[in-house]
C-alpha cells in the first residue's frame, strides 16, 4: 500500500511522497508494506466496484509501485501511470518493471501534487490514490483534478491507513509496557498539528468535488502468524520513523526502552522477537465520476 507517511507514515512522508529526504529509508519501508500486506492490498484491487476492467489507469502517489504492481496483476491488459514527486521511487519502480518486464505497460510521471497545472495523465478509467490524499497541501483542489481528469464513469479509489500500523503486544516491552501506545499517541499529536487531513472521512469531500460515492469499506489486517524476517524489519523501520516524531515527547524511560528495541545489535532488538504482529485498518473509498 503504499505507502507510506508511508512513511513518515505512514507517514509523514507524501503528497504523493513529496519528502524525498532519507529516500532510501522510505522506499524500504514502502516496498516492506507491500511485501508484508500484500494480501490485503490484493483484496482491495479485487473489491473495487468496477463496471468493466479499466484499461488505462493512473496510480497518484505511487512510491515505489505498491499498488502499481497490485494494480498490473489485477487487470493484466491495463496500462499504469505512475505519478510520484521522488525520482529514486519512480526509479526503483521502474526497475523493477524492467525486471518484471511489464515495463511496457508502465509510464512514470516526476509531478508535485501540490502544484497548480497538473501534468497530462490521459484519460483513466481508474485512479488509485494509497496514503497520499492525506499529504495534499490542498486536497480539494487535488479532488477536482482528479475529478475532471477521469474519464466518464470512471472509478476514484482513495486508500487510506489508520495511522503507524501496530507491532508490539500491550504487555511490551516488559520494563515498559504500552510503550508503543504512548509513542503513538505522541505521533497523532504531531499528524494533527502538521498533516491535519490525516484520518479524515473523504466521502463528503469526495462528494463535494463532484463525485458520487459507490462504496466505502474498511479492511482490518491482524497478521499473527510466527513473524517472518520481513515483519521484523517491517517493525524496526516503522519503529525508526515513528522515534523521529515522538522523541521529543516520550519521558526518558520510554525513550530508553524505545531505542534498546531500535538497538539492532541487542538483545532486547525488536529483530529478535517472536511476538510481533501486524494490526492496522485501511478505508477505501470508491468514488465514481458522474457522467
Amino acid at each position: 500500500m503504499s505507502h507510506t507517511e508511508a512513511h513518515t507514515h505512514h507517514h509523514g512522508a507524501h503528497h504523493g511522497h513529496q519528502h524525498v529526504a532519507d529516500s532510501g529509508g522510505q522506499a524500504e519501508i514502502l516496498d516492506l508494506d507491500a511485501e508484508v500486506l500484500a494480501e490485503h492490498i490484493a483484496a482491495i484491487t479485487a473489491w473495487l466496484p468496477l463496471d468493466a476492467a479499466p484499461h488505462e489507469i493512473v496510480d497518484l502517489g505511487c512510491g515505489t509501485g505498491t499498488g502499481t504492481f497490485a494494480l498490473l496483476d489485477r487487470f493484466p491488459e491495463a496500462h499504469i501511470t505512475a505519478v510520484d514527486s521522488s525520482a529514486d521511487h519512480l526509479h526503483r519502480l521502474n526497475a523493477r518493471a524492467r525486471t518484471e518486464g511489464v515495463q511496457e505497460r508502465v509510464r512514470t510521471v516526476l509531478a508535485d501534487l501540490d502544484a497548480t497545472a497538473w501534468p497530462h495523465l490521459g484519460t483513466p478509467d481508474l485512479v488509485w490514490a494509497s496514503a497520499s490524499m492525506h499529504h495534499m497541501t490542498d486536497p480539494d483542489s487535488a479532488l477536482r483534478h482528479v475529478h475532471d481528469l477521469l474519464a466518464p464513469g470512471g472509478l476514484f479509489a482513495v486508500v487510506e491507513l489508520a495511522g503507524f500500523p501496530r507491532f508490539l503486544p500491550e504487555s511490551a516491552p516488559e520494563e515498559r509496557p504500552g510503550l508503543e501506545d504512548r509513542c503513538h499517541a505522541a505521533t497523532d499529536r504531531f499528524h494533527a498539528e502538521h498533516v491535519p487531513h490525516r484520518g479524515a472521512d473523504w466521502g463528503p469531500m469526495l462528494t463535494e468535488a463532484g463525485f458520487t460515492v459507490a462504496a466505502e469499506r474498511t479492511i482490518a489486517v491482524n497478521i499473527e502468524d510466527s513473524p517472518t524476517e520481513a515483519v521484523g524489519r517491517y517493525a524496526l523501520g516503522s519503529l525508526q520513523r515513528i522515534r523521529g516524531v515522538a522523541a521529543e515527547a516520550l519521558v526518558p524511560d520510554d525513550l530508553a526502552a524505545l531505542d534498546r528495541l531500535l538497538d539492532t545489535g541487542s538483545r532486547h532488538s525488536i529483530l529478535r522477537r517472536t511476538d510481533l504482529v501486524v494490526r492496522t485498518e485501511r478505508t477505501v473509498w470508491a468514488a465514481r465520476r458522474k457522467n
